[in-house]
């Protein structure tokens, strides 16, 4: 069925790393959110009203929320879809996020209403009228509310859009909580067992977790969260799959939004390479990553010393001394300054985020560590990474 219909609605729909694709199959998750949660609403809503569950109704509610939400997915696509300008020379397609952020907003407020409405029948509980059209609604809801929740999965993942993964996350919760329902309709029925409002609070429960957990995704996204490992060991591997680049560090990737990566990366050469043979290199990998993985990289060429005795000598030692104090910890960017016979170390040290450690009380251990080896130098470190 997802196939049939990107084939119907979608051109050229397994190009998902072009930018309308993505926003053309966001698009189409979005109308086909409201049309089935609108749809869901009514039969959900008139079978709640005629039976007085309240959780029938809630349920109903929850599905209107849905598709108010799937409108705002809509519109989230259609934003981020606006070119750059002036004033966002990286575009827009952070919009998506915020789409999702307003998106966990209408999910937490009708959870919250919920659980009033919840209370208020645990505390005054009224008779559910059964019949087998209700069940018959809400085992259609199930059934409904499980293919949407493969569809928005399948189609995140094409797309790589957490908004969509979130509301594929959100339809599974549904299923759950319907579930719930029918089975506190059923206990009423056959057992006499006022469950309804507890039910009704079952769901505003699994309504409100949702939100939050969509909540925190969308920020964490729009703070600026470090994209996923894999995404890092591609870009890794096809710098480093040219023999002239020697090692690479400090790379940085700035997500602005899906479609919307920019990244930067020290890379090392041997210094007695021609400069413009690295500049060619270095411009050539960055076309393969603009190709390959849609992300603009800038590199920055870091030349290296192979041939100096005294740094091949000591650069060993201090990046033994620095896994020493923390196996997490890394050394790069060495070089040795001489001046009137002094020779000064300088280099860059990576500091883990969850490291106890200081950076003063790093560049101690390091000192000491070193003349316990009967090294003495005057160091220049640079910390990155834990403040």
């Amino acid at each position: 069925m997802t196939e049939l219909l990107l084939k119907i609605f979608v051109k050229d729909h397994k190009d998902t790393k072009n930018s309308s694709v993505h926003s053309a199959i966001g698009r189409l998750a979005g109308l086909i959110g409201i049309a089935c949660n609108i749809l869901l609403f009514v039969c959900k809503f008139i079978v709640g009203i005629i039976s007085g569950s309240v959780s029938v109704s809630a349920d109903a509610l929850n599905n209107l929320s849905d598709a108010m939400s799937s409108v705002v997915t809509l519109l989230g696509f259609r934003m981020a879809q606006q070119p750059a300008d002036e004033d966002h020379p990286y575009g827009h397609a952070r919009y998506e996020y915020v789409a999702g952020l307003i998106l966990s907003a209408f999910i937490l407020f009708v959870g919250f209403e919920l659980i009033k409405s919840s209370v208020s029948k645990i505390i005054d509980p009224v008779k559910v009228e059964f019949s087998l059209v209700m069940i018959a609604v809400l085992v259609l809801s199930v059934a409904v509310k499980a293919w949407m929740s493969i569809f928005y999965k399948n189609l995140g993942g094409r797309i790589g859009s957490v908004t969509l993964e979130a509301a594929s996350a959100d339809s599974r919760n549904d299923v759950l909580a319907t579930s719930a329902v029918i089975i506190g309709c059923i206990a009423e029925y056959f057992f006499d067992l006022k469950i309804d409002g507890y039910i009704g609070l079952l769901v505003a429960v699994f309504i409100i977790v949702s939100g939050v957990k969509i909540a925190k995704e969308e920020i964490s996204l729009l703070l600026g969260k470090q994209v996923d490992e894999e995404t890092i060991d591609d870009l890794k591997g096809i710098i480093l799959s040219n023999n002239k680049v020697l090692g690479i560090h400090d790379l940085l990737i700035h997500d602005y939004g899906p479609g919307r990566c920019y990244a930067s990366v020290h890379a090392e050469f041997d210094a007695a390479e021609s400069l413009m043979v690295c500049h060619d290199i270095a411009d050539g990998i960055e076309k393969m990553v603009a190709e390959k993985m849609n992300i603009d990289l800038v590199i920055h060429f870091d030349p290296v010393v192979l041939d100096d005795e005294e740094k091949n000598y000591i650069e060993p030692v201090i990046k033994e001394i620095v896994a020493d104090i923390n196996m997490d910890m890394s050394m790069h960017d060495f070089r040795i300054a001489r001046k009137d016979g002094e020779a000064k170390l300088i280099f860059d040290v990576f500091v883990p985020y969850d490291m106890a450690m200081s950076r003063e009380d790093i560049r101690k251990a390091i000192a000491e560590k070193l003349s316990e080896k009967g090294e003495y130098y005057e160091m220049e470190i640079r910390f990155e990474g834990k403040k």
